[in-house]
């Protein structure tokens, strides 16, 4: 085989990969989207099949992180429009290459271990290192195209298994789908090969059964009913932090209060930033918003900046959300975690801190919030997030397990292509089926949205709209499998990898 044959082959694999995720939406594509990198890791060398799961990636991630470069221009934050690409570009260039390590080392793994086991093996084998792959991926900063976020938010009965043990349930499903219909393929003259096609429908079959009984149950349970209102103020970007843009942005989200507010809401959502002022500075810009509340008193939401002063940052800031009320005292307060590498902070500071221009507004760079903040209110324990966190499951499970009742994310988006917003629901459908919690989600621009337990999605905003939404939630306790263990379904695999590799089974 041509070295331009190998490479068609991976490619036409990463590109079916690709079109799962929005915008195009064809998420059945990933149940076979592996099966010619599979094919190809058996007939090459390490090496090789090393460059053809980076060819895999590189399609793959490509094109589910295209919207990346949504965030040219960036003029208005003083860059020029050729740097402005070539960061744009660059940015997409590194973390696609990010995601692209991951299935080369799977290629790799797979043509080093696997190539002498039997079929039933390798499979086993293959799920537990791409398993485990994933999981080494979402410890770091740059985590979101993982196989299982491929399937939300539009194939909720199958979606409904990752209650077990979390995202990567879906990654081994489709793992090991692809890998039966591989093994069927390549047993082209054996009687057995019909088995592993069997299995495969009845492995599908199974997680279709337990999604079809899991979303039967009712989604409110006997818990208590929480009314809440979402505030989209759609202020762009480009005038988010100047004069007229903060004065916007003001006047949005004050009359939102206040038509929530009429509406007896118990409490108020408000984006990411909607307020880009110092709390709990006194400040006469938000005075109007601040009598507002002193009128209702309607516990709100508000996403603001914080100070997180370090030895290492004197002007530190944090990007958080500040439940307050007519007290103007600070009922609970979140501050994000999971920081967007460039925009938030310097990835490798001390070797990039030079080259890189920070894409943040603020003078000092953000301060990353402790992974262990627990979030009391007056209703009960909360499950919060800010914007990038939706992609990470563990954030969520570490909240739920401790008592979380009902998930609050925040976001912007405002700077990126339609697509990101899109993605970012999915996200949170996802979180929302894992954690079996509802979910109430206020953006910038869009998508805003009401979530329920099983990732029905009961209301969505438009996209570059102002709206404002009231809807009833309800506070839950249940405890998922995924939630009270983890994800032990990735260690089982791993466990069962290295005896099948011992015994060479």
């Amino acid at each position: 085989m041509q070295n331009w044959q190998k490479i068609l082959i991976a490619a036409t694999g990463g590109i079916l990969m690709g079109l799962t995720p929005d915008p195009f939406s064809l998420w059945g594509l990933a149940w076979i989207a592996l099966i010619p990198l599979w094919m190809l890791t058996q007939l090459l060398s390490i090496r090789s099949a090393i460059a053809m799961g980076a060819v895999w990636g590189f399609c793959y991630h490509g094109m589910a992180l295209f919207w990346i470069t949504g965030v040219h221009p960036m003029t208005w934050l003083g860059v020029p429009w050729l740097a402005s690409l070539a960061i744009a570009i660059g940015v997409w260039l590194f973390i696609t290459i990010w995601g692209l390590v991951l299935s080369a080392l799977w290629a790799g793994g797979m043509a080093w271990l696997t190539p002498k086991l039997s079929g039933w093996g390798r499979i086993v084998v293959a799920i537990a290192l791409f398993c485990a792959l994933e999981t080494i991926w979402s410890w770091g900063a740059l985590y979101w195209t993982a196989l299982g976020y491929t399937q939300s938010p539009h194939n909720l009965i199958m979606l409904q298994i990752t209650k077990l043990s979390g995202q990567q349930t879906m990654t081994a499903a489709i793992v090991a789908v692809n890998g039966l219909i591989a093994e069927f393929i390549r047993l082209t003259s054996s009687r057995t090969k019909w088995n592993y096609l069997g299995v495969a429908i009845a492995l599908i079959l199974s997680i279709c059964l337990y999604g079809s009984w899991s979303m039967a149950g009712t989604a409110e349970g006997n818990e208590k009913a929480l009314k809440v209102g979402i505030v989209q103020g759609n202020i762009p970007n480009p005038v988010k932090l100047k004069f007229d843009g903060i004065k916007t942005a003001i006047a949005r989200y004050t009359d939102g209060y206040e038509q929530l507010a009429k509406q007896k809401m118990d409490v108020i959502l408000t984006p990411e930033t909607a307020m880009p002022i110092l709390y709990p500075n006194q400040d006469p810009r938000r005075s109007v918003f601040d009598r507002m509340i002193a009128k209702y008193n309607i516990p709100v939401w508000m996403g603001s900046f914080g100070y997180a002063k370090s030895a290492d940052n004197p002007y530190g800031y944090s990007n958080s959300l500040f439940l307050r009320d007519r007290s103007n005292q600070v009922l609970a307060q979140y501050n994000k975690v999971r920081l967007v590498p460039v925009g938030e902070f310097i990835p490798f500071k001390p070797i990039l801190g030079g080259l890189i221009k920070r894409l943040s507004p603020l003078r000092g760079e953000v301060e990353a919030g402790k992974s262990d903040q627990i979030i009391d209110s007056p209703w009960g324990r909360l499950i919060v997030a800010i914007c990038y966190e939706s992609a990470y499951p563990s954030h969520f499970r570490y909240q739920t397990a401790a008592g979380g009742q009902l998930i609050f994310t925040a976001s912007n988006n405002a700077h990126y292509a339609q697509t990101m917003p899109a993605q970012h629901h999915a996200q949170d459908v996802a979180r929302a089926i894992e954690s079996d919690r509802w979910a109430v989600r206020a953006t910038n621009t869009g998508y805003s949205g009401i979530v329920d337990p099983n990732g029905r999605t009961i209301w969505i905003s438009g996209i570059d709209t102002y709206e404002t939404h009231a809807d009833t939630v309800y506070l839950r306790t249940t405890q998922t499998p995924y939630v009270q263990y983890g994800d032990w379904l990735t260690a089982l695999f791993c466990i069962c990898a290295v005896v099948i590799k011992f015994l060479k089974l």
